[in-house]
C-alpha cells in the first residue's frame, strides 16, 4: 500500500512541516521551501527561483542548484525507503554525497522541474539520479547517495 500524499502537499509539508532546512523546510520562512511530489516511481518538484537566486541575471546560482538537487534527492530516497520497508512515516535521510553536472546555463525566469528516482538500495543507503530542466530543456544531472540515520545522529529528529 502506497501513502498517500493529501492534495496539494509536497512530501515536506505532509511529513516535515516544521523542518527549518534552508532547501526543502516548509518552517523556514528564508528558505527555497521545494517541494517533492511522487508520481508514480518519480519524485517531481515543480520550483520557480527568484532573482535574488541568480548568479547573474537571467541564470540561476550553481550553489542554488545544487541545494534544490540535494534536498529532492534526498526526499526521494526517503520516500522510496518510506515505501520499500511499509513505514507510516519516511525515515529521516541525510546526504552521505552528491554530485551536480551543471550542463547548461539554468535560466531562472520560469519553472524548473526537477525529476528523481532511486536505482539502487543497500542497506540504509539509497542512490538517487535526478535531473534539472528549464523550459522543456536539460540542464542539470544530480546523482548522490542518501543514508537513514539512526537515534544518536544529530539529524535523526528533525524531521
Amino acid at each position: 500500500m502506497q501513502p498517500r500524499i493529501p492534495p496539494g502537499k509536497g512530501l515536506q509539508e505532509t511529513f516535515a512541516p516544521h523542518n527549518a532546512c534552508f532547501g526543502c523546510g516548509p518552517a523556514n520562512e528564508k528558505g527555497l521551501r521545494i517541494r517533492s511530489v511522487p508520481e508514480g516511481d518519480k519524485v517531481v518538484c515543480r520550483w520557480r527561483p527568484e532573482p535574488h537566486h541568480e548568479a547573474f541575471p537571467g541564470v540561476l546560482n550553481g550553489g542554488i542548484i545544487g541545494a534544490i538537487l540535494d534536498c529532492h534527492c534526498n526526499w526521494t530516497a526517503a520516500w522510496h525507503l518510506m515505501r520499500l520497508r511499509e513505514l507510516e512515516t519516511p525515515p529521516c535521510t541525510v546526504t552521505m554525497e552528491f554530485t551536480v553536472k551543471l550542463r547548461r546555463p539554468t535560466p531562472s525566469d520560469g519553472e524548473l522541474e526537477l525529476i528523481a528516482w532511486p536505482v539502487d538500495v543497500d542497506g540504509d543507503i539509497v542512490t538517487v539520479e535526478s535531473e534539472l530542466h528549464a523550459g522543456g530543456k536539460l540542464c542539470d544531472l544530480c546523482t548522490g547517495r542518501f543514508v537513514a540515520v539512526r537515534p544518536g545522529h544529530p539529524a535523526y529528529h528533525r524531521w
